[in-house]
């Protein structure tokens, strides 16, 4: 073996091996240009505290600012490996914002992720090298959001507009990132300070301060002023009163119109009824003389206007008209004759409008229509022959013997029939005059005009 060999040792323990030496570099005297003991293509160990008085290398490159710091596990550098050339990052286009998604194109949001082509970044984020200093990403609410997917439909960013020219552009322009918070009827209740809860259910924003107690003084002020003043009193009390009038009026016009009709009604029954009995009874009471005033004696049909009304004596109006009877003139110098006299002329009045009504219709009646007259012992059938539509209440040269303007000029067997009119007034009398036809007795049976 030879000492000076680099392929052998003197003994046999693990050691580095010698490099032949540089005969320009300083030795040790063996041909070795290096101190005994370093190897200078041995690696760099990664665990040997740094030297602070080590020369530094004007060559070296500055440390990268993006590298990693190496751990303490870090792997170690390879020294020989060749630096890798700088790759530009790689823009991407801007995004379109108001591009619309294809309809057509069905949204698969379960595809998985294609990942990223071999040496292209997953970063998307453009610009200069951010600084170790700043940080890696912006205030909340600055982020940019990832580009969608081609198959996906991309949602129009929200363009904030100028702020105001009062400074409040967060409450007239609202954001996309603005909190919920209350309307602006809201706000508006809250800063008068608000009397209850919103229309949202939102609470008051201060609660009602406790009113402070009144003098007395003040007290008795405060309840003069609540009470209300003459003219109100007054107005409400005038109110009132055109109210109930008003009540009271309809219900008079309710009972004048239609109940007073109902209540004839059952006293024309009811003394048509009374009149069958006498007649039944055969008491004779043919002679005017026996009559009392207010008794029925007679019966008058009117066929054309289905009318059937009793005949009373007298003209009393509660006692006879008012109950829907029809009254005989025969009281003082309106005294008329009876339907049984070989001469004159039966003259009879009647309602027209309200309590039972008999001749509200009268005025339809033609020349010729026939109007019976039925007494105990005999039925006197009239037909009827004119009309007098309108005459003064004080006419009564209307129901005389041979009454005036009906065309009669010669004494004879007549009927009279008066009535108000117009309607609801009784301003004026209407007539009709009508001659003796039949006079049949009542054990021939009844006339024509009641059989057809």
């Amino acid at each position: 073996m030879t000492a000076g060999s680099p392929w052998f040792r003197d003994t046999h323990e693990p050691g580095q091996e010698p490099i032949p030496g540089d005969g320009h570099a300083p030795g040790n005297g063996n041909g070795n240009g290096y101190a005994p003991g370093t190897e200078p293509y041995a690696p760099a160990d990664p665990y040997a505290p740094a030297d602070p008085y080590a020369p530094a290398d004007p060559y070296a490159s500055a440390a990268d600012p993006y590298a990693p710091a190496a751990g303490p596990y870090a792997a170690p550098v390879d020294p020989y490996a060749s630096p890798e050339a700088y790759a530009p990052a790689e823009t991407y286009a801007p995004d379109e914002p108001y591009a619309q998604a294809d309809p057509y194109v069905p949204d698969n949001s379960y595809a998985p992720a294609q990942p990223y082509p071999h040496g292209q970044s997953s970063d998307h984020r453009t610009g200069p090298p951010e600084s170790p200093y700043e940080p890696s990403y912006g205030p909340y609410g600055t982020e940019e959001a990832p580009n969608p997917r081609p198959d996906e439909t991309a949602a129009l960013p929200v363009v904030e507009g100028p702020p105001g020219p009062s400074g409040t552009d967060a409450e007239q322009a609202p954001g996309p990132e603005r909190a919920p918070g209350p309307g602006r009827a809201e706000r508006r209740r809250a800063a008068k300070g608000g009397r209850g809860k919103g229309r949202r259910g939102a609470p008051p924003a201060a609660a009602a301060k406790p009113a402070a107690p009144l003098s007395r003084v003040e007290a008795r002020r405060a309840a003069r002023e609540a009470k209300d003043s003459v003219g109100v009193v007054a107005s409400r009390v005038v109110g009132e009163l055109f109210i109930t009038l008003g009540v009271v009026m309809l219900l008079f016009v309710t009972y004048q119109l239609w109940w007073t009709n109902v209540l004839a009604g059952q006293e024309t029954n009811q003394a048509k009824e009374r009149i069958e009995d006498t007649w039944a009874k055969g008491v004779d009471k043919d002679e005017p003389d026996v009559f009392e005033p207010g008794e029925g004696f007679a019966i008058m049909y009117i066929p054309k206007l289905d009318v059937v009304v009793p005949i009373a004596e007298g003209i009393d109006k509660t006692k006879v008209l008012d109950k829907g009877m029809a009254g005989h003139y025969a009281e003082g110098s309106l005294k008329t004759a009876m339907p049984s006299d070989k001469q004159g002329n039966f003259a009879v009045a009647g309602h027209r409008n309200t309590h039972g009504e008999p001749f509200r219709y009268i005025n339809r009646l033609q020349p010729g229509d026939p109007i019976v007259v039925e007494t105990r012992n005999a039925y006197y059938t009239y037909e009827m022959a004119s009309i007098l539509p309108q005459t003064s209440p004080s006419n009564v040269s209307v129901i005389d013997p041979v009454p005036k303007g009906s065309g009669f000029t010669e004494p004879g067997r007549y009927i009279t029939l008066t009535t108000c009119t117009p309607e609801f007034t009784s301003t004026y009398r209407m007539i009709v005059w009508g001659r003796l036809l039949e006079e049949r007795p009542r054990s021939k049976g009844k006339p024509e005009a009641l059989v057809g």
